[in-house]
């Protein structure tokens, strides 16, 4: 689903799927990364539209290229936790699965996290909330990893989709790279045409 339906959304009380803002402002991110060639692609990108996006790291990733993750940073983006091995969190018990989201706490600084494909039980809400400011969903997923897809399909999800506060997933991998990298760019110049602002989540 590109826009989850009320019902999903009912079950996880507490978890952040848009943001409520007067400023027409929209909230572009990014999961999986960082990611050599791909992420410090994005970043070039975002300088041209002047924007700020969020990125939500897997820890390894971070591990493996810390200093693009270090750039991230230091252009003024904002980051958050995705788990140390992008943790399927119906795969695994809770025990486990809190203990990966702590191992990418140890390389990620933040007080937000967002989970691999969505998936945690409605109970794990409280716990998250204990560790973290803000559980991140979104309202617009961009589907730009499925190869099924044209870019211009991607694209359009967004499109169709897109108003202040929409909370906006892209995925800097490389599973996602052709798509992305033609969908992206269209969402930056639509967000700049429509006079939105592109805003980090806080």
């Amino acid at each position: 689903m590109i826009q989850p339906h009320s019902l999903i959304k009912s079950f996880f009380k507490g978890a952040t799927w848009h943001e409520q803002t007067s400023q027409n402002e929209v909230f572009v991110t990014f999961d999986d990364g960082p990611i050599p060639d791909i992420t410090p692609w994005v970043l070039n990108e975002a300088d041209m539209w002047n924007a700020k996006l969020t990125f939500f790291c897997v820890g390894e990733n971070v591990f493996k290229y810390p200093e693009i993750y270090q750039e991230i940073l230091r252009k003024g983006h904002q980051v958050g936790n995705h788990t140390y091995n992008h943790m399927r969190g119906w795969q695994h018990n809770k025990e486990t699965y809190f203990k990966n989201i702590d191992k990418a706490a140890d390389l990620i600084d933040s007080d937000l996290f967002r989970p691999p494909h969505g998936q945690i039980y409605p109970w794990y809400m409280k716990p998250l909330k204990d560790k973290f400011k803000k559980v991140v969903m979104w309202d617009i997923l961009s589907f730009d990893y499925n190869h099924k897809l044209a870019g211009e399909k991607v694209f359009n999800n967004v499109k169709r989709n897109l108003k202040p506060g929409s909370i906006i997933v892209f995925h800097d991998s490389v599973k996602a790279e052709k798509n992305m990298k033609y969908a992206f760019p269209k969402t930056m110049e639509l967000i700049a045409e429509r006079k939105y602002k592109t805003s980090i989540i806080k």
